[in-house]
C-alpha cells in the first residue's frame, strides 16, 4: 500500500524529448499543496507534467512520490497515486457523464471492467465532489465546456488519487467556471490532503490559491515557493516580458499602465474612492497624477501600479507641507481634474486651486452614474470631434 500522505520531490530533474527544455529542477512538495506552473508558453509547463505523471521519461536527475522513485512505482499503483488531467481532452461519444467518470475506476475494477457497489459510490462521491452530480445522467458531448471539465475532474478523482496533475485546467472557461474549478481544487487540498499541480497563465489567480509557485523560463526553474514571498513586479514582468503592466503583489493583481498620448490629469481621491478611475482614466490613453494620500492608502497601491506619478504624505509628516505643495505643483501641469468627492481638507484644497486656474473639474464617484458621466467627458476630451457635436 502506498502512504496517503505524498509529497512529491524533484531532484536536479531535466525534462525534454530527447534534447532538455527544463533542466536543474529542485523542489519539495509536501503532501496537500496546491502548486502552481508559471512561465510564458513554450517554457516546458506540459512537458514537466508529462514527465511527472511519467509519459515522459526525466532526461536527467529523478522524482520521487512518497520516498519511493516515480520509475520504479508499478503501473496500476501509480494509476492509484496519480491522476492526470492534460488540454484538449477528447469528448466521448455515447457515454453519460457518471459513465465517463466511472472510467477513473479503472486500476480497480477487473479484466471486464466491472464496478462493484464501492465502485458505484465512489463515482458519486467525486460527482457530488465537483458540484456535477445533477450531470450525471448528460452527455458528455452535450456539456459545456464548464460542466466537461468538471466531469474531467470528477473522473480523475474517482482513481482516488493523492497527486493530481492538470495543465491549464481553467483554459476555455467562462469567469463563473473558472472561479468553480480553482475553488474545488483548492478545496480538495484543504480536504483530502490531495496534492494538486498545475500549470496556470493567469499570474493573480496563482497569487490567490496556490500554497507554492514554480517559475519557469529560458530552460530552467527560476524560483520556487510561497506566492507571497516569489511573486513581485520585477519577478512576473521579468517571467514575461512586459513592459506595459505591472504586478501589484499587494493588491494580488495585474495591472495595464497608461500612457500620456491624450494629455495628463489630476485626480483628487484617497481612502480607495480612485481607484476605479485610474483604471479608467489608463484605459483611455491619459497620464495621472494623484494626491495628496495618506501612506498605506488603497488608491497609492493601485496608482503605483499604473505607474501614476503619486504624492503620498508619510505618517510621521505632521505639519510638513512639501507633499501638498508638490502636488499643487503637478496639478498646475495638468488638462484637467477629477474630484472623487472626499471631504477632506487637501481635496477640497486642490479642487479649489483647479477652479481658480480654470481647469475643468469633473465629478466622479466609484459606484452608481459617477464613472458613466466621467467616462462620456473623458471620451469627449479624448475625441474633439465627439466633443464638438455633444457641444452643437
Amino acid at each position: 500500500m502506498m502512504a496517503r500522505n505524498v509529497p512529491v520531490r524533484c531532484a536536479g530533474l531535466e525534462v525534454g524529448y530527447r534534447k532538455p527544455v527544463l533542466s536543474g529542477i529542485d523542489a519539495e512538495i509536501p503532501a496537500g499543496q496546491f502548486v502552481a506552473l508559471l512561465g510564458p508558453n513554450g517554457a516546458g509547463k506540459t512537458t514537466l507534467l508529462r514527465t511527472l505523471s511519467r509519459h515522459l521519461k526525466p532526461l536527467g536527475g529523478r522524482v520521487d512520490l512518497g520516498g519511493r522513485e516515480l520509475a520504479t512505482i508499478p503501473a496500476i499503483d501509480l494509476a492509484r497515486l496519480v491522476a492526470v488531467c492534460l488540454t484538449d481532452t477528447a469528448r466521448p461519444p455515447l457515454l453519460s457523464v457518471a459513465e465517463y467518470v466511472a472510467l477513473g475506476r479503472y486500476p480497480y475494477t477487473d479484466f471486464l471492467g466491472r464496478l462493484t457497489p464501492h465502485d458505484a459510490r465512489v463515482v458519486e462521491e467525486a460527482l457530488a465532489a465537483v458540484a456535477a452530480d445533477g450531470l450525471a445522467d448528460r452527455m458528455v458531448e452535450q456539456l459545456s465546456d464548464g460542466e466537461r471539465q468538471k466531469a474531467v475532474l470528477a473522473r480523475a478523482l474517482a482513481q482516488e488519487p493523492r497527486v493530481m496533475l492538470l495543465d491549464e485546467p481553467t483554459a476555455h472557461l467562462d469567469l463563473k467556471h473558472r472561479i468553480e474549478v480553482m475553488g474545488i481544487l483548492r478545496g480538495l487540498c484543504r480536504s483530502r490532503g490531495l496534492t494538486v499541480i498545475a500549470s496556470l497563465h493567469d499570474v493573480d489567480v496563482a497569487a490567490k490559491v496556490a500554497d507554492r509557485v514554480m517559475l519557469v523560463k529560458d530552460g530552467r526553474m527560476t524560483a520556487f515557493g510561497m506566492p507571497e514571498a516569489v511573486l513581485s513586479a520585477p519577478t512576473v514582468a521579468d517571467l514575461y516580458d512586459f513592459r506595459a503592466a505591472d504586478f501589484d503583489a499587494r493588491l494580488g493583481g495585474i495591472e495595464l499602465r497608461g500612457s500620456s498620448a491624450n494629455g495628463r490629469a489630476f485626480v483628487a481621491a484617497g481612502r480607495g474612492s480612485g481607484a476605479a478611475v485610474f483604471r479608467l482614466l489608463a484605459k483611455h490613453g491619459f497620464a495621472i497624477s494623484t494626491g495628496v494620500l495618506a501612506e498605506g492608502d488603497l488608491d497609492a497601491f493601485v496608482a503605483d501600479a499604473l505607474g501614476a506619478e503619486c504624492f503620498v504624505r508619510p505618517a510621521a509628516a505632521n505639519g510638513d507641507d512639501r507633499t501638498a505643495d508638490a502636488a499643487f505643483a503637478a496639478l498646475a501641469r495638468c488638462d484637467f481634474v477629477v474630484d472623487c468627492g472626499l471631504p477632506d481638507a487637501p481635496c477640497r484644497a486642490l479642487i479649489g486651486a483647479a477652479v481658480a486656474r480654470g481647469l475643468p473639474v469633473y465629478p466622479a464617484q466609484a459606484e452608481g452614474e459617477g464613472l458613466a458621466v466621467l467616462a462620456e467627458a473623458i471620451d469627449r476630451r479624448r475625441n474633439p470631434i465627439a466633443e464638438r457635436s455633444h457641444a452643437s
